[in-house]
């Protein structure tokens, strides 16, 4: 559905996205992230004809963003982070006006602004002047805009900027509902919904694609998913020399943490189980244990290793 080879696109000698290739296939839903300034607005506004590249191609299911851009454009709906809307419009209005814009035939206008309306819970605003909208309808809105000529791809830039909690809630459904029909590139920073929603993420940082794959093979490549905390009331000298003689133990450090108790941190191999291990330690040499927890990498740490490593 989206092919990327090599995108470039340079501002006033500053490149904000240096060389990006990458493939989206159809129905996958593709988180896309990044940091502030990181390259993922740019690379969609790219992606939706917004703004030409300055060297590279892209093609959404084979027609070329660039050299074929009205019939890429029809497989795209774009939702972007500020959704621009016509606030002196009824809802119904604007998005009979947008399917117009976009070529729906005139006799499918009706039919396909009322399935936006009600895939996006707009029913009891659509009569509405969008001006009078609060912030969450007015998401809804540009998210029916993207939906209303039912495009084979969306590309949403922060569906949920700006949404409290249950707003949040109401709009990962809706994402979760359009999946089986749509493919999606979606770019959020709310990172729990991306783990929660997509099949695949790419984390972009200062122009450059950092790591492209499922998010538990991400979470589960980082080292930290190698860390094990145990607390135990017992000398460090005597501990430390068993803990590391220990199988997979790569690296161990202590902390004291009050009334005799000491944190012990331990980087062990990755897919490798040593709690039993350490258990069973701590029982034969009677050492006092209250704490024995594996960590277990987040999406969240993913994303920071990847984008403070330099």
């Amino acid at each position: 559905m989206i092919d990327v080879q090599n995108l470039t696109k340079r501002f006033s000698g500053r490149t904000a996205v240096n060389g990006i290739s990458f493939q989206v296939q159809p129905g996958e839903i593709v988180g896309f992230l990044g940091p502030n300034g990181a390259g993922k607005s740019t690379t969609m506004r790219m992606l939706t004809g917004y703004l030409p590249p300055t060297s590279g191609s892209a093609a959404i299911n084979g027609h070329d963003v660039f050299n074929d851009s009205l019939k890429a454009r029809r497989e795209i709906g774009y939702m972007p982070e500020n959704v621009p809307l016509y606030e002196d419009m009824r809802v119904a209005e604007y998005l009979s006006f947008r399917a117009a814009l976009k070529g729906v035939k005139i006799r499918e206008v009706r039919s396909s602004v009322d399935r936006a309306v009600e895939y996006c819970g707009l029913g009891e605003v659509k009569k509405k002047m969008i001006g009078t909208l609060s912030k969450g309808f007015r998401q809804r809105v540009g998210l029916a805009d993207a939906l209303v000529h039912r495009p084979r791809l969306l590309i949403l830039d922060e569906p949920t900027n700006g949404l409290d909690p249950n707003q949040i809630r109401a709009v990962r459904g809706l994402i979760t509902q359009l999946a089986g029909e749509h493919t999606i590139l979606l770019s959020t920073h709310i990172l729990s919904e991306v783990q929660l929603n997509c099949r695949r993420v790419i984390i972009i940082n200062k122009g450059e694609i950092r790591a492209d794959n499922t998010p538990d093979a991400l979470a589960g490549s980082l080292q930290s998913s190698g860390t094990v905390t145990v607390e135990l009331d017992a000398v460090p000298v005597q501990v430390e020399e068993k803990l590391q003689a220990l199988a997979h133990v790569r690296r161990l450090s202590f902390s004291e943490v009050g009334g005799g108790w000491h944190r012990y941190e331990m980087r062990v191999e990755p897919g490798e189980e040593v709690r039993l291990a350490i258990s069973e330690l701590a029982k034969a040499q009677n050492w006092p244990l209250r704490e024995l927890t594996q960590h277990t990498a987040t999406l969240e740490d993913v994303f920071v290793e990847l984008t403070q490593r330099d």
